[in-house]
This record gives C-alpha cells, structure tokens and sequence, in this order.
C-alpha cells in the first residue's frame, strides 16, 4: 500500500513538473514580452527621429540649391539678392525666416564678388543692408550673431567724409555698388534692397 502511494504521489509530481514545463508561469511571459515590446518601440522611436532628421537636412540641402541656383555661390556661401528696398530689421527678419542673415564679407575678395552679384541683380549704383552693426554698442562693429567683424571695407575716399561717420544716428551698414563696394554706416530706418547670405554644409 505504502508502495502504491509512492508512486501515485511521484506520478502526480512528474506530471506537475510537465506541466510546470510546457506551460511556464504566465507573469514571467508577459514580463519578457512587455520588455521585448518597450525595447522594439524604443528602436522604432530611434529609427523614425534618424529618418526625420536625415530628411530635414535634405529639404535643408535641396532648398540651399534652389537658392544657390537662383542666387550665386561664393566661398561656400549663397547669396540671394532681395531688390525689394526695405529697413534693416525687417531685411533682417525676412532673412532669418528663410533660413540665411543678412549677407557679411569676410574678405575682400568676397566683398568684391558680392559687389558684382548686387550691379548684376540688384543695380550697379544700389547700396545693401549688410549684416553689420554698432546698435549695442557705438563704435563696435559686429554680425548678426554678435561677434566683432575683422573686415571692414569703409569708404575713406575724399569726396565724402570717412566712414562710419553717423554716430549714434546711423547704426547699420551698406555695401555701395556704385563706390566700389565700399562700406558707410546709415540710418537703419532707410529702405535699402538686401542680399541674404547661406552657408552651405
């Protein structure tokens, strides 16, 4: 009797345990499955933020193009002339919205190709905004960004005063077609066409 129950009570073990085995407590599962699931939305997350950017940066690239095509490519920048005559701040504003500032010679190479671009596009005896100013503080001389330019191209010819000339009065900067691509400083409340300048990545 003894016996007969050992073995009822191994065989009921033995069955437990199969049991146990091919049906493995359901907590666990759903465990590593709410896992596996965070882990792939987490690497789809990552995967549509890659691809967005990558097409960000081609509808960056594209628009560059089409503004490289209509405008002219100098130094690995592109230049857009704007004939509209305008005040400096809302030149300015025009050109962040479109993704540019307000075209800045670095050289004076580039400043003499810019000159052409405006006689070409824009008027050979038209004056720009450039993107230059001593509105914080007098004197100092910086670009959109803030930082000091180190070139200048102001016109220090005889048959005007040499710039900067206006003081508090006159805070923004033109580049003249018609003096050579030379530099004055002017009321930025005058209207004057723009040129809105692209770095190109």
């Amino acid at each position: 009797m003894e016996y007969k129950g050992v073995c009822v009570l191994l065989g009921v073990l033995l069955l437990v345990n199969c049991s146990l085995q091919q049906n493995p407590p359901k907590k666990k599962v759903v465990r590593k499955d709410t896992a596996t699931k965070d882990a792939a939305i987490e690497d789809l997350k990552k995967q549509i933020n890659d691809i967005v950017k990558e097409l960000n940066l081609l509808k960056e690239q594209q628009a560059l193009q089409r503004v490289c095509l209509k405008g002219i490519k100098i130094h690995g920048k592109c230049f857009l002339a704007d004939p509209v005559k305008k005040r400096y701040h809302i030149a300015s504003e025009e050109c962040n919205a479109m993704g540019g500032v307000l075209s800045t010679p670095t050289s004076s190479d580039e400043n003499d190709q810019l000159r052409d671009y405006i006689r070409q596009s824009i008027g050979p005896s038209e004056q720009i905004w450039l993107g230059v100013n001593d509105m914080m503080t007098e004197g100092t001389w910086v670009d959109q960004t803030g930082f000091s330019i180190s070139y200048k191209n102001w016109d220090t010819s005889n048959n005007r005063s040499p710039q900067p000339d206006g003081g508090a009065s006159q805070n923004c900067v033109v580049l003249s077609g018609a003096s050579r691509g030379k530099w004055s400083d002017e009321n930025c409340r005058d209207e004057r066409p723009s040129v809105c300048q692209f770095n190109i990545i």
